[in-house]
């Protein structure tokens, strides 16, 4: 509440809040799209390692030429996250190690980090929220996408008394979709490879969110903010509309699905059969809350909330989420009120690579939505006591040994430099499981 007075407020009082953006993919575009609209907001400079083609999506989401044209834009994101004109760097490349460093940098710089790139905020998020609270500033996760929609569900659940009994988001899945490949993942949406290319939609980030990859990250990082923690054998993806979100997600005992109160799960949009979901969640997000006494129970029935056969469970849902296009409330939120619109507070659940074929000694890896592995949610203390190579390490490192379809994958199978800044960063996340 009251953010557009206090943007305002900020206006008149010292200038508008200036964002610098790394990335302007998909996310990037359709937060610059709101940037013209959005009186006192700036972005006075853009990083993009194609600077060219950022200064085209400018002009193609609405900016006038006037605007884009005083925009800098420079290939580095580091250069970016050490600009004297930006008060708040919102990193939205999608690459684990390069996000780190940015976000890293911008701390360093005294700035307020918005982490789009969720993969990074996985693999080592903790200790970037960690520095971020030495500093002073801001680390936070990005409102619009799904993990920080499902953070402010669960807050608003335990801020009005409830226990929290699931929580998640839809999305499209059947077991067969972990084998997909950047070649396969168009069958599975029915378009062709060269509508895809025309409408420049990426076969690495969309076959990510098939084959259960994004997902897991997802839940992972909900999980590190939120306290709530993945079943022992992670997602399972059962088949749930809207209307049966409470019964579906609410403890066995109860007649549900889930294996323990207080459990991140994906939902699907499809039957086992291929068949479509009556009234699917796949776009967006939920929360399954237990009544505390019978007169709340009484009052989720009174109220028309969707409740499973008892009456003492009730599910909360949004059926959309915008990403980009709802950018703005994190980067206000960290400026004007010094506020995360989510933000890793423990070590909690993690995604570990699992091997998408039979792979062979030698191999190199290609990490997340590729031909090589997918990423499968875990308990952190199971992931690290099975010492699992994280998805987000499972890019361009050889293989030293054979590895079987359907294997999760470890350190030791794998040839890693551990002077990289990011094994580093991970192996102190590891750490802080000796705290818990």
């Amino acid at each position: 509440m009251n953010l557009h007075q206090l943007l305002q407020r900020r206006l008149d009082s010292r200038g508008p809040v200036r964002a610098g953006l790394i990335g302007a993919g998909k996310f990037g575009s359709m937060f610059l799209s709101q940037v013209p609209s959005t009186r006192g907001l700036a972005v006075p400079v853009i990083a993009d390692l194609d600077p060219d083609r950022a200064r085209r999506t400018c002009l193609a989401v609405g900016w006038g030429r006037e605007l884009a044209d005083r925009t800098r834009i420079v290939r580095d994101g580091l250069e970016l996250a050490a600009a004297d004109d930006v008060d708040v760097v919102v990193e939205a490349t999608g690459q684990p190690l390069a996000g780190l460093a940015h976000a890293r940098s911008a701390i360093r710089a005294g700035k307020h980090v918005v982490m789009v790139n969720v993969e990074a905020d996985v693999l080592a998020g903790l200790v970037l929220a960690r520095e971020a609270e030495s500093a002073g500033v801001v680390y936070s996760m990005a409102y619009g996408d799904q993990p920080a929609l499902i953070c402010e569900m669960v807050d608003w659940a335990r801020a009005c008394g409830f226990r929290v009994a699931a929580a998640g988001k839809g999305t499209r899945y059947l077991p067969s979709f972990h084998a997909s490949t950047p070649e396969t993942v168009w069958d599975h949406y029915g378009l062709t490879a060269e509508a895809a290319r025309a409408a420049r939609m990426n076969p690495r980030m969309f076959n990510s969110f098939l084959d259960g990859t994004k997902s897991a990250i997802e839940m992972a990082a909900v999980a590190n903010a939120t306290g709530l923690t993945p079943a022992p054998d992670g997602l399972t993806f059962p088949p749930c509309g809207v209307d049966e979100l409470a019964q579906v997600l609410c403890p066995r005992e109860s007649g549900g699905r889930l294996h323990h109160r207080g459990q991140v799960e994906v939902v699907s949009s499809l039957n086992r059969d291929g068949s479509a979901v009556e009234r699917d969640l796949r776009w967006g997000v939920y929360v399954v809350v237990e009544a505390p006494n019978d007169y709340t129970a009484a009052c989720f029935s009174q109220y028309g909330l969707s409740s499973n056969a008892s009456g003492g469970y009730a599910a909360h849902y949004k059926p959309f989420h915008l990403i980009g296009l709802e950018l703005g409330i994190s980067i206000l939120s960290a400026v004007l009120r010094g506020e995360a619109t989510g933000c890793p507070t423990r070590f909690a659940g993690d995604v570990v690579a699992v091997a998408k074929r039979d792979l062979r000694q030698g191999e190199v890896l290609d990490g997340e939505g590729g031909y090589t592995v997918w990423g499968r949610l875990m308990t952190a203390a199971d992931s690290v006591a099975s010492h699992g190579l994280p998805i987000g390490l499972a890019h361009g490192v050889r293989l030293r040994r054979d590895i079987p379809a359907g294997r999760s994958l470890s350190w030791s199978d794998v040839e890693v430099d551990p002077g990289l800044e990011a094994v580093r960063l991970r192996r102190a996340m590891e750490q802080t499981l000796a705290e818990t």
